[in-house]
């Protein structure tokens, strides 16, 4: 646990406010409480931040891999180790390490991984996001086609017997292949349900938000459009209150001017929110790697299969809210939320995460004023110093 130190030098943005010649006091892990420099208790530690700005550390709720591995080769502890070590230079402080459609088998390791990284308390490590199976053939993406079905009760059983091993569990699932019963079932579980990679209609995607669903993935990817006529599970994503919305503000995934029209439009109280999709290359110089026994290419900012279907992102947090905030034109401040405050909401984990409120895990980031990030605190412990 970390000792009790009082950050100073920096702006101080807490998630819904900007304090300037303040310090974040730091205890036993946890935000204790925002203070003028003047009003720093003579007994605590004075650090001095080193930067331009201090914000709540980003939250990345699509993670497939990083630091050269993928979650689904290596379903276990030590490459969630390593995936969560390999996003903290770039601001992530608590992330999903997800895997990508796979077999039961790959599926049940990486659960009983996702219990074992829980149990350690691995800094970084949120819970689990599984992607798939449960999708739609036609609106795959880089999923191997012989890999998706449908989703039976042994696979029901062991996303709600896995649920309160860790924080959080979140399923990405196509209303093709999950009926609204097996939804409203996860739901009350306390599994969060996500649609995504389905062809559904408007009509669809907002009945199985009532049974339960929260989450849009990856919004305008791998599913159904907004056209004219039909909404699609985009318009639903955008138009339904309930509905959060991930998005991969990297360029290649969503061109900016959709961006902008979807965050214009948004009904609330749900929100849009940032992630990196990422895979192996993030925090690497690799130039390819596999998933499924097919190779994917890093190239020109993006990663593809030999076909050219693109295959995760290239990307990670802070790149993403530097998009936001430059080539968007977002306020720096909502941009920073979009990486922190609204993905814990969309999760539940608002009363811990997301801010720097007293109470809260002192899960802090440090940023230049180019918006490079300086250092990194999980849970008030230095993860990362430049």
């Amino acid at each position: 646990m970390s000792e009790r130190f009082a950050l100073s030098g920096a702006r101080i943005f807490d998630g819904e406010s900007w304090h300037d010649e303040a310090a974040l006091i730091v205890a036993h892990g946890e935000i204790e409480a925002t203070v003028p420099v003047a009003s720093i208790p003579a007994d605590v530690k004075r650090v001095d931040a080193g930067c331009a700005m201090l914000a709540p550390g980003f939250i990345d709720l699509q993670v497939n891999g990083g630091g050269g591995v993928m979650l689904n080769d290596h379903p276990d502890l030590a490459s969630i180790e390593t995936i969560c070590a390999a996003h903290a230079p770039f601001g992530t402080t608590a992330l999903l390490p997800t895997l990508i459609t796979d077999t039961p088998q790959i599926t049940a390791a990486a659960l009983e991984a996702g219990r074992q990284a829980a149990a350690k308390k691995v800094p970084g490590f949120l819970g689990l996001h599984l992607e798939g199976p449960h999708l739609s053939l036609a609106r795959k993406g880089a999923h191997d086609p012989n890999l998706i079905r449908k989703m039976e009760d042994a696979d029901l059983e062991a996303l709600v017997g896995a649920v309160d091993a860790m924080p959080v569990l979140l399923t990405t699932i196509a209303p093709e292949s999950v009926s609204s019963g097996q939804v409203e079932a996860l739901a009350k579980a306390g599994v969060i349900v996500s649609l995504g990679h389905s062809d559904t209609t408007y009509a669809t995607a907002s009945a199985y938000a009532k049974a339960g669903a929260t989450i849009a993935t990856h919004l305008f990817n791998a599913m159904s459009p907004l056209g004219s006529r039909e909404p699609g599970l985009a318009g639903a994503a955008i138009d339904t209150g309930a509905l959060f919305a991930g998005l991969i503000a990297d360029g290649v995934h969503v061109d900016p001017a959709t961006m902008g029209i979807a965050l214009r439009a948004k009904r609330g109280p749900a929100k849009v929110f940032l992630v990196t999709d990422a895979m192996a290359t993030i925090g690497t110089h690799m130039s390819s790697f596999t998933l499924n026994g097919r190779t994917i290419y890093r190239k020109d900012g993006s990663l593809r299969l030999g076909d050219g279907t693109l295959a995760g992102a290239d990307l990670d947090m802070i790149s993403a809210v530097r998009f936001m905030h430059r080539t968007i034109g977002l306020e720096l401040g909502e941009a920073l939320r979009m990486a922190s405050t609204y993905p814990a909401e969309a999760v539940g984990q608002a009363q811990r995460l997301g801010g720097l409120a007293k109470g809260m895990r002192a899960n802090i980031v440090a940023l230049s004023a180019d918006l490079d990030v300086s250092s990194v605190w999980i849970d008030g412990v230095r993860a990362f110093r430049a």
